[in-house]
């Protein structure tokens, strides 16, 4: 029930973004912390309704730039523990789901200001050396990004919690904004910290109680992301985190009656799978499994030949390799006219190959490492197989280097088929495509860049026509759930470009918006009656 005096959150604002200067106070204050932090080796258990637990089955932490270099060892969950966590999730939810909204709030408003403040330093330094993020990559997600997450979903939170029905004279009617019945399951990638933070906190604010299942090769940010939500004094049980392989938790978790959703941020053949799994098992279920997910991308950048060519080349540098392309939004194909092309190429490989690669401890590097060596041997098999297509060549970058750690020069691919292989498949690595197209064939390669992925993730139009940007708008309206006019097709940000796509990308739940929280609610209908009727006869039987 909603009281007449509704508690407000604090007025919420975007979390600033340090810049790191050479020789700043926070640039000296973060290599500390990364020198003190790759100095250590940490002991990463599964958190069990608020027990630590060590298993034993513990597989490597290490950093991807320098990869003999072990970081720590995380234990690995097996169907046992992921079952103990359900159970410890359900057993927690009637005394989390019963605490005032604001109270639930109150938790992830101060896990935020502790993010914000003595956490800052710690969790992008286990960002920089477990996922292989610059400092300024590191910044803007797992600080930025996390702190606008929780603060403004509790704003959201508060939003949703306001709205309720009209009444009429004798009536109160009201909404009831329950959490589900049971529990979530979030399964979150190595890519982003503030995901792996936000798809277990968004569900747990509202009441709801989750089993996280973060990736392997981002647990060193993953525990502290624990660490910090159990100094915000999140209760026992309410998330409980447990590393395991996909495969095994999949069996052992999306079977069980009591999944009440899956938040999921990874690969769309992954949340294929648990769709079709949940199908197959939606007889067993209590209530219907809420799906949201995030998935795969194709993110294209279309100039017209009004476009600013530097603009334009600004762009692909920025939207293609930051972070090592390794972004479901990363400009991975573009479309460029030929008389726009020589300004466009000129300056682009002029910054590629300005690009400084290396260790995230230099921040004078803008390139680090891919995440493992799984991924290094399929973006090398994309770049070998232009190198040896004859439909395609390679004009920068394309040089593979595995010795020390996962090394991928940033590789720009000029094609003249608009079907080659990495202008349709996602490659997440550092690798852009180019098309270039007549001006004369303008609207049928606005035809290619609609419907020339499976995807609909991003996507960017740059031109100065502005009849053009409108007309390139319309055309291209369901090609991408985040669409960027004269800018990059990457960087959302929380409150202001709610994040999420169709088609194979996913199901554009919008995180990042109130429209994301509505998925883990259940709202229930009250009709209180004052003075009920005694007779059931109505006027009209005379």
């Amino acid at each position: 029930m909603i009281s007449a005096n509704m508690p407000q959150t604090p007025a919420v604002s975007n979390e600033p973004i340090n810049e790191y200067r050479p020789g700043s106070e926070e640039t000296l204050a973060l290599q500390h912390t990364m020198d003190k932090m790759s100095a250590e080796q940490v002991d990463i258990p599964c958190y069990i309704g608020g027990s630590e637990v060590r298993t034993g089955q513990t597989e490597a932490v290490v950093m991807p730039h320098d990869h003999q270099h072990v970081l720590g060892q995380a234990h690995m969950g097996s169907s046992t523990e992921l079952n103990q966590a359900a159970d410890a999730a359900i057993k927690a939810q009637y005394d989390w789901a019963a605490l005032p909204w604001q109270s639930r709030a109150a938790v992830f408003l101060k896990a935020a200001d502790l993010i914000a403040g003595p956490y800052r330093n710690q969790i992008n330094a286990a960002t920089m050396h477990g996922q292989s993020k610059n400092c300024f990559q590191a910044e803007i997600d797992s600080a930025c990004e996390l702190i606008d997450f929780l603060r403004f979903n509790a704003c959201f939170y508060q939003q949703i919690m306001e709205q309720q029905p009209v009444s009429s004279p004798g009536v109160w009617n009201q909404l009831d904004w329950r959490p589900l019945e049971g529990f979530v399951m979030a399964i979150t990638p190595f890519n982003f910290t503030a995901i792996a933070g936000n798809l277990p906190a968004t569900p747990a604010m509202l009441g709801n109680t989750v089993v996280w299942k973060p990736s392997g090769t981002q647990m060193l940010s993953a525990y502290v992301i624990m660490q910090v939500f159990k100094a915000a004094g999140l209760p026992d049980g309410v998330i409980n985190m447990v590393a395991a392989d996909g495969p095994v938790a999949g069996a052992a978790l999306l079977p069980r009656a009591e999944l009440a959703g899956v938040h999921f941020t990874g690969s769309t053949p992954t949340f294929q799978h648990i769709f079709a799994e949940v199908g197959g098992n939606i007889g067993r279920y209590r209530s219907y499994p809420r799906l949201v997910g995030e998935t795969g991308g194709k993110d294209f950048v279309f100039a017209h030949e009004s476009a600013d060519a530097g603009a334009v080349a600004t762009a692909l540098a920025r939207g293609a390799f930051e972070y090592q392309g390794q972004k479901c939004s990363a400009a991975s194909r573009a479309y460029i006219p030929s008389a726009l092309w020589p300004a466009v190429q000129e300056q682009l490989v002029e910054d590629v190959k300005s690009f400084k690669m290396g260790s995230t401890r230099d921040f004078s590097n803008f390139i680090n490492a891919v995440i493992d060596e799984r991924s290094f041997d399929k973006i090398k098999g994309y770049i070998d197989h232009a190198a040896s297509a004859n439909d395609a060549e390679i004009i920068v970058g394309g040089g593979c280097d595995k010795s020390k750690g996962y090394f991928v020069e940033p590789t720009v691919i000029v094609t003249s088929n608009p079907a080659f292989k990495t202008m349709q498949e996602e490659i997440f690595g550092p690798v852009l495509t180019i098309y270039v197209y007549d001006e004369a064939d303008f609207e049928d390669t606005l035809d290619l860049c609609d419907q020339g992925s499976v995807y609909a993730l991003t996507g960017a139009i740059f031109a100065q026509d502005r009849y053009m940007v409108n007309h390139m708008s319309d055309r291209l309206r369901n090609a991408a759930g985040n669409f960027y006019i004269n800018d990059k097709p990457t960087g959302a940000v929380v409150g202001q470009q709610p994040f999420g796509g169709g088609r194979a990308s996913g199901t554009n739940d919008k995180a990042g918006s109130a429209l994301n929280l509505y998925r883990w609610l259940s709202p229930r209908t009250i009709k209180e009656t004052f003075d009920p009727p005694t007779d059931y006869r109505y006027p009209f039987l005379g």
